[in-house]
């Protein structure tokens, strides 16, 4: 079947969207691609079509396993066999797997970069007839990009075990420097590149300075009874928003990381059925959201970049349908992104120390290189040595990407506690201890939903704002749960910590420290900018954002807050110039208005209207004007 056929049988379409078609082409000439197409422009057409037209199976590499399991269970609906492969397969499920794939008569495979570490999956690719290699989320693997993934490096492995089948690279946000890197590190071979303007003509832009978020957030709903996202930057805001939303009489759920995959399932379906027209959500809530209809994005917290941005912001109106983009944003914001963000940046020398002190931690020798995994304790190794969570977070991740050490996913889990007695029980409760009081108090003011569920806390945060130490807050829990009080699940302290390399102290770091200080520096970089965008109040928005990703326009949307903002001011000067054309000219025509201020009839008569309905120009019975 020819690329139409197939785009009319499967999807309903009778024609492609600006650049799909020639994207499909390339890939079908076997060229290796890379195609940069804002959010919503339908980027998974351009391997889903190509992959259907030739023999064989296409091979998709895409970093989230919620989005791999979206695809798979879009394409069966459609009649189109997929698989993709479990995260806790065992090798004889894989063997199967694979064997399916075989006879099965499937079109798609989806498997994540990690992996591709396995020799096991290499050897079994090679056996399965590939037509074509897709790696979506492109931009994952250059460190410029803003969700940089060390196990993205591990893609161009597939080139060496399938040399010959041409690879797509796709991806919804690169600034120029990030698309170099993609066809380097996926070694793309004379790459034809494929870049559509980021402009969408029916997003409004819209950053508004509020002191009152919730308030504004509620006149939003008014004006607005639509499919909506709230991002917000934390998994308890979701929750505390969602909750605030559903007391003002709107329907809203939330979503975030920590959430089941049953929960994030409900959640996602209750609002794409619009049983609930507004969900409250951390950037988790991202790639492969696919809803036509969303009417506003708004960010009640300051998104962590302009990429992440014009993600979030690209998921309003994809059907075409006029839609805001709304950032409601207050000096404290910038303050606390500051602080949040760019203060936990950490810089070489810091890096150094603490990679110098998990050793000591450890007590390993210079030069000595223990191969048996560590059992490490983050939060313990950070109140050792008086270091910042956050910061050390961050650090640790950088040592981690670097190759120096490897780490359990959950090294820096959070504790969780959850009241095993009802509210009324604890107020009548009589406690052992002001200790207690105090921090069950505390506990019932910050957490909210603490009665119905488990909650994740953090006892150092938990500390620091009681003015005592985390040991003293980790007892007084374990005795509250000694008494029924709780249930306490402490952060496990047996989390693995293997180092990879000898200890060589700043040689180490030394060695990779060009790429880490291109890192931070980028890190930095981007978070200014964001601040810029979100300060720069003279430029139209849509040409900042254009600008910031290499389209060079001088064209102004008519529709960001910015643009608003100039109209309503050149509105204020042409009234007051026809006030002082009047005081010159005593009574005046509408014709002889417009001669002499050189602007178009229904602008004037708009103003002219205006004027009079606020008694500042009166008109004759010959329809002439004067100062009233």
């Amino acid at each position: 079947m020819l690329p139409k056929e197939i785009l009319q049988k499967y999807w309903g379409h009778h024609s492609f969207r600006n650049s799909q078609e020639e994207i499909i082409d390339a890939v079908l000439c076997k060229k290796d691609v890379v195609a940069l197409l804002p959010t919503g422009a339908g980027k998974s057409l351009c391997y889903q079509i190509p992959a259907l037209v030739n023999e064989g199976i296409c091979l998709v590499i895409s970093p989230l396993i919620s989005l791999m399991k979206d695809q798979t269970e879009q394409l069966e609906k459609k009649g189109i066999k997929a698989l993709t492969i479990k995260s806790n397969a065992t090798t004889d499920e894989i063997v199967s797997l694979f064997d399916n794939l075989k006879f099965g008569r499937y079109k798609f495979l989806y498997i994540s970069p990690e992996r591709l570490q396995s020799e096991l999956i290499l050897q079994k690719i090679k056996e399965i007839s590939i037509n074509l290699i897709a790696v979506d989320e492109a931009h994952c693997i250059s460190e410029w990009g803003h969700d940089f993934k060390p196990s993205y490096r591990l893609i161009n492995k597939i080139r060496e075990v399938l040399p010959q089948i041409n690879i797509i690279a796709l991806t919804a946000t690169a600034t120029k420097k990030v698309i170099v890197d993609i066809v380097e590190n996926l070694s793309l071979k004379n790459a034809s590149i494929f870049k559509k303007s980021f402009y969408r003509k029916n997003l409004a832009y819209q950053i508004h300075r509020s002191e009152n978020k919730l308030g504004r957030l509620e006149q939003i709903f008014k004006k607005n009874p639509f499919p909506t996202i709230v991002y917000v930057n934390s998994r308890k805001k979701t929750e505390d928003i969602s909750n605030f939303i559903n007391t003002k009489g709107y329907s809203s759920t939330f979503y975030h990381g920590g959430m089941t995959l049953n929960e994030k399932s409900k959640a996602f379906d209750l609002w794409m059925k619009e049983d609930t027209l507004i969900i409250v959500a951390t950037n988790a809530f991202g790639m492969g959201i696919d809803k036509a209809n969303v009417k506003v994005v708004v960010h009640l917290d300051l998104p962590a970049s302009i990429e992440n941005y014009v993600q979030e912001a690209g998921r309003g109106g994809r059907n075409g349908d006029k839609s805001f983009s709304v950032v409601l944003q207050n000096e404290n914001d910038i303050i606390s992104y500051k602080s949040n963000t760019i203060e936990n940046i950490p810089t070489i020398k810091e890096i150094k120390e603490v990679h110098q002190k998990l050793y000591q931690y450890f007590q390993i020798a210079r030069g000595e290189h223990i191969q048996e995994p560590f059992d490490f304790n983050f939060l313990a190794f950070c109140s050792l040595y008086k270091l910042a969570h956050k910061k050390t977070t961050n650090i640790f991740q950088i040592l981690k990407k670097n190759g120096i050490v490897a780490l359990h996913p959950k090294f820096n889990q959070k504790s969780s506690i959850l009241f095993t007695i009802s509210s009324r029980q604890l107020i009548n409760y009589n406690f052992n201890s002001n200790l207690s009081e105090k921090l069950i108090n505390f506990l019932m003011r910050s957490y909210g939903g603490v009665f119905q569920k488990e909650i994740k806390i953090n006892e150092f945060d938990i500390a620091k704002k009681m003015q005592l130490n985390s040991i003293s807050i980790r007892e007084e829990l374990k005795k509250l749960e000694e008494s029924n009080i709780l249930c306490y699940n402490e952060a496990g302290s047996h989390q693995e910590l293997l180092f990879l390399v000898p200890r060589e102290d700043d040689i180490t770091i030394n060695s990779v420290s060009k790429t880490i200080q291109n890192y931070l520096t980028q890190q930095i970089k981007k978070s200014e900018e964001l601040i810029s965008f979100i300060n720069n109040n003279s430029i139209c928005r849509n040409i900042q954002l254009l600008n910031y990703f290499g389209e060079d326009t001088k064209t102004t949307c008519q529709i960001c807050d910015v643009c608003i903002s100039e109209k309503k001011n050149n509105s204020k000067d042409l009234s007051q110039k026809i006030i002082a054309v009047l005081k010159k000219q005593k009574e005046t025509s509408q014709e002889e208005i417009i001669a002499l201020l050189n602007t178009d009839e229904k602008t004037i008569l708009i103003h002219l209207r205006y004027l009079l309905s606020i008694d500042s120009i009166g008109i004759t019975t010959n329809n002439k004007f004067f100062i009233s």
